[in-house]
């Protein structure tokens, strides 16, 4: 029996043994969207967690950040901020580029999306190592905005992104904590 909104959000995240490799456990966020209580349980813990702060955008990471940002931005009375892969973004935009295990990746936002002392929280499903967020953070602030938070629905602790981000000196809030035992 399910007793919490945590462990009802958690009975829907879908666990994808050796995907997308072998030895990797992929927790599957789309199986928790779909269904309808599960969505209003993630999105209400967000809202909860930012519903006093004076925030002036959502800024989502592609893809899955698209879906909880749009959500949060919406309930809060705030704008929403898409921050993609290149090349996908019409207008202008300034890039950051990150680390991964294997070689680098790259996100962009368009350049007027934000300005000095807009506050912003940057949003995705989940949080690993914590580069992409990172990244993220720092490209809301080379534009010249605060970064409020980040926020995630999963955190996976062993591969301590939070570290990254906190040592950045920007706040994490996660809804789900993953040991990945």
């Amino acid at each position: 029996m399910v007793t919490t909104d945590l462990d009802y959000v958690r009975e829907h995240v879908r666990q994808v043994p050796d995907f997308p490799k072998p030895g990797i456990l992929f927790l599957d966020i789309t199986t928790a969207v779909k269904d309808n209580v599960a969505m209003e349980k993630m999105i209400n813990f967000l809202y909860e967690q930012f519903k006093d702060e004076k925030v002036d955008y959502i800024a989502g990471i592609e893809s899955r950040g698209f879906i909880f940002g749009a959500a949060l931005a919406y309930k809060l009375g705030v704008g929403f901020i898409p921050i993609r892969k290149p090349n996908k973004l019409p207008a202008k935009t300034i890039k950051e580029s990150y680390s991964l295990e294997y070689g680098t990746d790259t996100i962009e936002m368009h350049e007027d999306a934000v300005k000095a002392g807009d506050r912003v929280i940057v949003i995705d499903d989940l949080l690993a190592t914590g580069g992409t967020a990172a990244a993220a953070c720092n490209l809301v602030r080379k534009a010249g905005a605060e970064v409020v938070s980040t926020a995630f629905i999963i955190e996976l602790d062993p591969l301590k992104g939070r570290e990254k981000i906190e040592a950045g000196g920007v706040k994490v809030v996660s809804m789900l904590h993953y040991d990945l035992d």
